[in-house]
């Protein structure tokens, strides 16, 4: 019999940079008022599936956004966040009361899920750098699957770090039927969508994840598939 666990994938809701059109990157910017109302939203329509593991990157918008919207799951149990501690501290936050452990949820970080880092372009306004640098230029950077921005990293790059972690990390969580909840960013998401849905560099950089939007996939038969709807 096969196993069939889930995969959700989830961008986090707007920042206050995106709200102010600014690039982002790996700069830490936490939620807006309306991305806080985004992964609310989100927590809602996964509010009765069951999530046995959480992952995000490392930056507060996704983390914030996981939180949130786990804040409105069914089960009411607890995220408990999961940080790579280095020794002699490697297991200081491990929890030891097998009742204590089944009313939480682990919550993992990791860089490798970060957004593409943007590099010089960081803290800018976007129209300012178009201004700049030229909106074609600009364009290009942004939607280009393998140019990158002064200092920073192509998509293709970024999928070149997120990709490896998501197939010796999370897909073997998915493949014993766990079900995993990634709440990430618009290109680390992107890199995994691609992979799994086998697109090319064209067709994934035409490709919109939506904030706050879960995307929904299931593991069955060996293969992950999208479930529309």
């Amino acid at each position: 019999m096969s196993h069939q666990g889930q995969l959700i994938l989830l961008r986090h809701g707007k920042s206050v940079w995106n709200e102010k059109n600014l690039f982002t990157g790996w700069v830490d910017i936490p939620l807006s008022q309306k991305g806080i109302d985004e992964a609310l939203e989100a927590g809602k329509l996964i509010k009765n599936i069951a999530i046995d593991v959480v992952f995000t990157s490392t930056l507060i918008r996704a983390s914030m956004t996981a939180a949130l919207a786990m804040s409105q799951h069914s089960s009411n149990k607890i995220l408990v966040r999961r940080k790579e501690l280095e020794s002699p501290y490697s297991n200081w936050d491990q929890d030891y009361c097998l009742e204590s452990s089944k009313t939480t949820i682990d919550l993992i970080e990791n860089a490798a899920l970060n957004e593409r880092m943007y590099g010089q372009l960081q803290g800018f306004n976007k129209d300012a750098m178009r201004e700049v640098h030229g909106a074609e230029q600009v364009h290009i950077w942004r939607r280009s699957f393998d140019v990158a921005p002064p200092g920073g990293e192509s998509l293709k790059m970024c999928a070149e770090r997120t990709l490896p972690y998501f197939e010796s990390v999370i897909k073997p969580e998915i493949e014993k039927g766990r079900n995993v909840l990634i709440a990430a960013h618009g290109n680390s998401l992107r890199a995994i969508v691609m992979e799994i849905e086998k697109m090319s560099p064209e067709q994934i950089l035409e490709f919109e994840i939506p904030t706050g939007k879960p995307l929904f996939y299931r593991f069955e038969k060996g293969v992950i598939r999208r479930e529309e709807g």
